[in-house]
This record gives C-alpha cells, sequence and structure tokens, in this order.
C-alpha cells in the first residue's frame, strides 16, 4: 500500500477552497490525466483517467463530508485510491488544502513510480495547478454544502 500526502496554501478563504472542491466535475481543468469525473449522486462518482500511460475507470464513494473541513472517499470494491483533502483556514482569506491518498500500486510502473515519488509529484502538481484555478478566479464556480456521515447524505 501506498500513500501519498501533500499539501498546498490558497489564497482564498476557506469556504471558497472547499466550495470550489466540491465541483468534482471540473476536476479535469487541474488534475493531470484525469479525463473526466462524473457524479452519479450526492455520494458517487465515476472516474477515468490515464494513469501510467493506461486508461482507468473506478467508482469512488464519499464516506464522509464536512463543510470547509474535510471530504472523506474509498475506491469501491478497492478500485481506486481511498483519501482525504481537509481545508484549514490559516489566515482571513488564505486556506491550507492537504490531500492524503493510500493507493495499491498495479503493475511494474505504478510501483516504480511509487517508489521514486512520481506519485507525490503528481499530486502536487494537480495542487499547485487548483491553486492557480481557484486563486485566478477569485469564486468558486457551485458548492455542495450537505453534511455526509457514513456515506449517507444528512439533510
Amino acid at each position: 500500500m501506498s500513500t501519498i500526502k501533500e499539501s498546498i496554501d490558497v489564497n482564498v478563504p476557506v469556504s471558497t477552497t472547499y466550495n470550489q472542491w466540491t465541483q468534482f466535475e471540473e476536476f479535469p481543468q487541474f488534475m493531470d490525466g484525469v479525463e473526466s469525473v462524473k457524479q452519479t449522486d450526492d455520494t458517487h462518482m465515476m472516474w477515468k483517467a490515464e494513469i501510467g500511460g493506461e486508461s482507468r475507470e473506478w467508482q469512488a464513494e464519499i464516506v464522509e463530508q464536512l463543510p470547509d473541513r474535510k471530504i472523506a472517499w474509498r475506491g469501491i470494491d478497492g478500485n481506486g485510491p481511498d483519501g482525504v483533502v481537509e481545508f484549514e483556514p490559516t489566515g482571513t482569506d488564505q486556506t491550507r488544502v492537504t490531500v492524503e491518498m493510500n493507493y495499491e500500486p498495479e503493475g511494474m510502473k505504478e510501483q516504480l513510480g511509487s517508489k521514486i515519488g512520481a506519485d507525490s509529484r503528481k499530486v502536487k502538481g494537480d495542487l499547485e495547478r487548483f491553486k492557480e484555478l481557484i486563486e485566478s478566479r477569485g469564486t468558486e464556480s457551485g458548492a455542495y454544502r450537505e453534511e455526509i456521515r457514513a456515506g449517507e447524505p444528512q439533510r
């Protein structure tokens, strides 16, 4: 099992940062290799991405979502990464975004990439592109503010 943990500080308020991150279908705008993310309901998403030169698809489930604090997910059937993204205000208009993911590298290419830190560099690059996106906009393109606990929306 490989673990990646990366953080970045963005110069927008925590609510703006969190709201933009909840726009999952926009992930291909800043996540390298992600071809599409389709949200099928409040807690499920279908991902398509190119990983190590190979096309992959998987389904993820949001298991916990606390507005302005965190979003935790798991790959369904052990396919895709499990992880959490946390949002921490570091000032009036500043937020630290921390992503931690756990996954099982498949094949020699992914195992080698994990050992030499290519996966961490990729996540760091994704965070840098997210920072550029949200800071250049200054506002979010949408928001999902429901709380999710144990995979169930709390309405």
